[in-house]
This record gives structure tokens, C-alpha cells and sequence, in this order.
């Protein structure tokens, strides 16, 4: 009973936004006071709470093996208790299976900017994963209409064109490749994304098509819309998008007039959280919504120009609107924003409102339509590349109190657009907002992150004043998980990249960081000629002119308030790991020491002093970690960076030792990456 009153308020809460132009005949008529339709809108919070009292088919299984029967599709296997999502290697093709494994709980993310998969199922409303191990049977699926279609769409064209017209068309975005990262960097990502662009475009082709008709059109139009629907799969943006033009479209059938756009979105949220209430979870719906939202309310205010000047305005002006509300959550979950955009949007979307109806023509067509479907697909793409190598705003991870302070800066600002604030006090609220933004980052604190990168260590260093110094980075596929963690927490450039020794799982990434991040100097110890790891690392050092320091026992170095004491090595070791660079950074009192793969055979070499933190040597192996070393410096946590490894890191000798010693341990393999205060 109380799912079904919560889903009650729900209707209520759309169905009481509804304005009187709006499908009141449909609805028997519903002349609620504005307040009571704004009250309404809070029934949909009662659906949020729906999802706290939801059963969950598979909370009795978890940590158990399991045998599960169903249909696989995309990666998820569809059973009669619900569905999984199917963790195997190499990835399973589409069919019939009956799979065994480990069911469990899916993972949050590792690092600040990781892709936290927990976040991205509870959005499709999968609260389960299968790590399968045993494909017990299997049996393929008959051949899917989807497949002669994508058939006939590429036909003809070269593979980075049919690629873009098999995203743009039937929301395959597997095959793109770089063409993704370059549509992400010119602000086009969201025209790869089925939603209310692709179906604007496809609503009126079809409408137009079918002028004969007459009003009938409209209806048939909902028809092939809800077809392609079916085809393409239940994309939350293309659900949101179809639901409204549906509205639209019966709208014009009944002759009923304009449907207002914040009725008919408030409707169409209703009915995508009846469908599945944990949509309000998925990115792509909250953009999607953000966005018509924003447009909503800042366009109908928007002065109107003469001629020419209005075309331009327009298409800048709906790209701005459409950013106004989501621009917190694109900055947070991407990091980046195109100061192109306005301009990609203005020269790129008119030519795929040719290409998307083009594609659709091509899926009926086949290679008839290659040629033209070719050349203006090459044309997009060329504009997508150029524009990638725009300026781009580049931010770091937005805390719960920035988005607040956002939107608190945005709210007096819509105010004053409808006329409720006057502008000056419009902007001195929003410059209060702004103001409180800014004095929340004051006093800098200084804070050390011990990052996941599997099998392998990065360290970073952060400082006050923005000086960022890197220990290390891991291993070079690890490369883009360190690129995305620097980029969460804000880090465009680097002070000091200290690589300890030239062992892969400490330096493999590093030639690589170089090309992406201005470093300023590289610490390195004593050059190892003819390893290749260190001929990488200095080649890539000297072809962006990066200043390099060859450090060892003694060398001190100072910046921002910290300083860096080295304690080794001493310079004549013959072992790699005997080579790792050794140091004790402090910082307003709080010591800690890095001591790379050091052996116990070079601890005992190292001057004793009192630290706070100890990042744990060769991952905690037991070759390194002395009783000695616990002894000398007396540390209160230990860091450990590690991953999956055929070594039995960490050893369990050195992980009783450590407790011996009673120190606080923590590890990348449990907790993911790991932060410390400094201050």
C-alpha cells in the first residue's frame, strides 16, 4: 500500500502542474491555484522515498555463488528475479545463458573522477553484479532486426563516418573511438546522446513526411516515434524526450493548442518514475531534465533581434540556457567545459538536423544515399576535431556546499529576469553567493592523496597556494585512471614529479603525464643508462623542456612552507630497488616518509627522526618494513599502494608487524584512494 500512495502523490504532483492550455479536456479539467500546482511538485519527492522502501530481488544472494538463467543483452542478464549486470573476460555476445559466479554489490568509485559504477547501475535500477566464471550453456539469439539495420546504416560508408551516423542513429557509440573524447572537448557530447535533440529532428521529418495525412499524422508519429524507442533501447534522455513530443503531437491532434513545457516536463518525470523510480539517479536523466529546465525558464526572457542577428542569438542563447542548470554536474563528472560550445553548437547541429533524417532515409535505403551520407558526415567530423583544440574551463570535483552555493548564486538571478528582484539586488545576492564560494576555500589546507592505480604507486602532494608535487604514478595503463583523478581534484599542472626508481609500476605512466600536465622539475635519482623505463622518462622530460634534478642522501629541497629531506640513496647502489629516492617531506610539523621499493638492507642507512606517516616500502613486501625502520621513526599510519598481484603483497608478516607496532593501516585494495590531512 505504500508504494502505491507514494506513486499516487507522484501523479498528483504532475498531473497539478498541468495549466489549463495544457490537456485540461484530456484530463476532465484541473483549475488548481498556482501554489497548490507549486506544492504539488513536492509529491515527487515522495517517489525518492519509494526507492528507500523498494524489495531487492537479490539482497539474500549477495557474497554467494550463484547460478543464474536469463537473456544477456548489452551486458546485463535478464532473469525472472530481475536483472544483473555480467562482469566477465572477454566480454560475452549477446544470446541465451545459464552463467555461475559470485554475486555482490556493485563498486563505488576507486578515485575522486573514477567511474563509480554503483552510481551508474542504481540509475538503471541494477542493484546487483555477476562476476561469472563458468559459462555453464549457451545459446545465440535469432538475428535482431537491430543488426540488418546497422547493416544497411554503414553500408558504403568509411568506418569513422558509420561509426557517427550508428551513434546518431541507433545509439551505438562502442566503435567511435576518439571521435567521442573530440565531440566531448568541442561541447557536442550531448549531440552523440539520444534525447530531445534527435527526436526534435525526427518529429518534424516525420510530420512532414506524412503532410497527406492530415491531423492523423500526428498519431502516427507518436507510433514510429515510440518504435524507435523500442529499437534503440529506453535511454532515460530519449524516454524523457519521446514522453514530450508525444505530448506535443496529441496536443495538435486534439487541437488543443500549445502544450506549456514545465507541465508537460513535470509529466514526463512522473512517468518515467512510475516506470522505474531510480532513474532520478541517472546523470543522463538529470542532465536531460537540467536542461530543458533551464531553457524553460531562460528563453521566453530572452529580447528578440532583427533579421540574422536572431538566428545567431538563438542558437547561442539555447546552448547557454541549456548549461545554466547543468553546468555544477558537467564541470563535476567531466571536468571540463568547452569555451567553444556556443560556436561548435551554432556551425555543427544545423548539419545534424540533415544528418540524423538522412541516416533514417539510409536505414530504408541502404547505399543509396552513401554518397551524400559520406561527405556530410566527414564534414561534421572535421568541424568536431577542429573545434576540439579549443580553450576549455577545466575544474575539479564540486562538494555537496559548491552546488548549493550555485544554484543559490543562479536563483536570484531567474528572480530578476521575471521581474520579482530588481536587477541590482539580483547581482548582489549572486555576488554573495559567489563570495561565500570563494572564502570556503580559505584557509588552504595541505593534504596528501595516495591514489589507486592498481599494482603500483602515485602519490599526491598538495600544498597550499595550488603547488601539486606527484611521487610516482603507476603503471602505463594505468595512465588514464591517474589523468581523471588529477583532473577530479583540480591539478593542471605540477610542481615537482619526483619518479623514485625506474621500475614500471612506479614511473610506466609518467612519459605519458609529462605530454598532458606542464610539469615544472623532475626529481629523479641517479640516471640507470640503457633501462628503458628512465631513457622514456628523461627523453619525454627533455623534449618538453622539463628542468631535471638528480637527487640523493642529503639533497634538500623547499617550497610552499614544506621541505623535502632525502636520505637516499647514497649513490652507489647496484640494485634497483636500493636506488629508490627516499625522503622525508614536512610540512607545519607533519612528517612523512616515502620510501619507494627500499630494502631493509638500505633502512638501516637512514638517519632516525619521528614521522607521522609512512608510506610503506615495495607495497608491503617483506623485504622491506623493518622492525628496525617502525623503530627508528615511530609512524602512527601506514600507506599502503596496492592492487591484484601474484606476489601475496601485502606480505602478512609485515601487516602483523605493522600492528605490533600499532599503527593505523590503510590500503588502496580495500579503501580505494586514501587522504590525509597535513593541517
Amino acid at each position: 500500500m505504500i508504494p502505491l500512495a507514494l506513486g499516487s502523490g507522484a501523479l498528483l504532483g504532475a498531473l497539478s502542474q498541468l495549466t489549463p492550455l495544457a490537456f485540461l479536456g484530456l484530463l476532465g479539467g484541473l483549475w488548481l491555484p498556482q501554489a497548490a500546482r507549486w506544492l504539488g511538485l513536492l509529491a515527487y519527492l515522495l517517489v525518492v522515498l519509494q526507492l528507500g522502501l523498494a524489495k531487492d530481488p537479490w539482497a539474500s544472494l549477495i557474497g554467494q555463488w550463484v547460478r543464474l538463467e536469463g537473456t544477456l543483452q548489452g551486458g546485463f542478464l535478464h532473469t525472472p528475479q530481475g536483472r544483473v549486470y555480467v562482469q566477465y573476460f572477454p566480454r560475452l555476445q549477446d544470446g541465451i545463458y545459464v552463467l555461475e559466479g559470485h554475486l555482490l554489490r556493485p563498486a563505488g568509485k576507486r578515485n575522486p573522477g573514477g567511474f563509480d559504477q554503483q552510481t551508474w547501475l542504481r540509475g538503471l535500477g541494477v542493484t546487483a553484479v555477476l562476476q561469472a566464471r563458468e559459462v555453464v550453456h549457451f545459446q545465440p539469439l535469432p538475428r535482431n532486426p537491430r543488426q540488418s539495420l546497422k547493416g544497411r546504416l554503414e553500408a558504403g560508408l568509411s568506418p569513422p563516418v558509420a561509426a557517427l551516423v550508428a551513434a546518431l542513429t541507433l545509439g551505438e557509440r562502442r566503435d567511435l573511438g576518439e571521435t567521442y573524447g573530440e565531440f566531448q572537448r568541442a561541447g557536442l557530447a550531448h549531440a552523440l546522446a539520444l534525447s530531445g535533440l534527435h527526436v526534435g529532428i525526427l518529429t518534424g521529418f516525420f510530420v512532414l513526411l506524412l503532410y497527406r495525412f492530415g491531423a492523423w499524422r500526428y498519431l502516427i508519429t507518436i507510433v514510429l516515434l515510440l518504435l524507435y524507442l523500442w529499437l534503440v533501447g529506453p535511454q532515460p534522455s530519449l524516454v524523457r524526450a519521446v514522453i514530450m513530443a508525444a505530448m506535443v503531437l496529441l496536443g495538435l491532434f486534439m487541437g488543443r493548442g500549445r502544450v506549456a513545457v514545465l507541465p508537460a516536463l513535470a509529466l514526463a518525470l512522473f512517468i518515467q518514475l512510475l516506470l522505474e523510480p531510480r532513474t532520478i539517479f541517472s546523470l543522463s536523466a538529470q542532465l536531460s531534465y537540467l536542461a530543458v529546465l533551464g531553457m524553460a525558464l531562460v528563453l521566453p526572457r530572452l529580447p528578440r533581434l532583427a533579421g540574422w542577428k536572431q538566428w545567431v542569438w538563438a542558437s547561442v542563447g539555447v546552448t547557454l540556457a541549456a548549461q545554466i542548470l547543468i553546468l555544477p554536474l558537467l564541470l563535476h563528472h567531466f571536468h571540463l567545459l568547452p569555451l567553444l560550445s556556443p560556436l561548435a553548437n551554432l556551425l555543427v547541429l544545423p548539419l545534424l538536423s540533415l544528418l540524423v533524417p538522412l541516416g533514417f532515409l539510409k536505414l530504408l535505403l541502404g547505399g543509396l544515399l552513401a554518397g551524400p551520407t559520406e561527405v556530410l558526415g566527414l564534414l561534421v567530423l572535421w568541424l568536431a576535431g577542429w573545434l576540439s583544440h579549443g580553450p576549455m574551463l577545466r575544474w575539479g570535483e564540486i562538494a555537496p556546499l559548491g552546488f548549493a552555493l550555485y544554484y543559490l548564486g543562479i536563483f536570484p538571478l531567474l528572480l530578476g529576469l521575471y521581474g520579482y528582484l530588481r536587477w541590482p539586488h539580483a547581482a548582489g545576492l549572486a555576488a554573495t553567493a559567489t563570495l561565500a564560494s570563494i572564502l570556503s576555500q580559505y584557509p588552504p589546507r595541505a593534504e596528501l592523496w595516495q591514489l589507486d592505480v592498481g599494482q603500483g604507486d602515485a602519490i599526491l602532494v598538495r600544498l597550499p597556494g595550488r603547488v601539486e608535487i606527484l611521487v610516482d604514478g603507476g603503471r602505463d595503463w594505468a595512465y588514464p585512471r591517474l589523468e581523471r583523478a588529477l583532473r577530479a581534484l583540480g591539478v593542471d599542472d605540477l610542481d615537482l614529479l619526483i619518479a623514485t626508481h625506474p621500475d614500471g609500476d612506479h614511473v610506466g605512466a609518467l612519459p605519458r603525464l609529462i605530454e598532458n600536465f606542464p610539469v615544472g622539475t623532475l626529481v629523479s635519482g641517479p640516471r640507470v643508462r640503457g633501462n628503458p623505463l628512465d631513457d622514456a622518462l628523461h627523453r619525454a622530460a627533455r623534449s618538453h623542456g622539463v628542468r631535471v634534478l638528480f637527487a640523493r642522501s642529503g639533497t634538500q629541497l623547499a617550497l610552499a612552507g614544506a621541505s623535502l629531506r632525502f636520505l637516499g640513496p647514497q649513490g652507489h647502489e647496484t640494485d634497483d630497488n636500493e636506488r629508490s629516492l627516499v625522503f622525508v617531506l614536512e610540512f607545519k610539523g607533519r612528517k612523512v616518509l616515502f620510501t619507494g621499493d627500499a630494502p631493509a638492507s638500505a633502512e638501516v642507512r637512514w638517519q632516525p627522526e619521528a614521522v607521522d606517516v609512512l608510506k610503506v616500502g615495495h607495497h608491503g613486501s617483506e623485504t622491506s618494513t623493518s622492525a628496525h625502520l617502525l623503530q627508528s621513526f615511530q609512524p602512527r599510519v601506514a600507506l599502503i599502494g596496492v592492487g591484484n598481484n601474484p606476489y601475496g603483497h601485502p606480505s602478512g608478516v609485515v601487516l602483523h608487524r605493522l600492528s605490533q607496532h600499532g599503527l593505523q593501516i590503510r590500503r588502496t585494495d580495500l579503501e580505494g584512494a586514501i587522504r590525509i590531512q597535513l593541517r
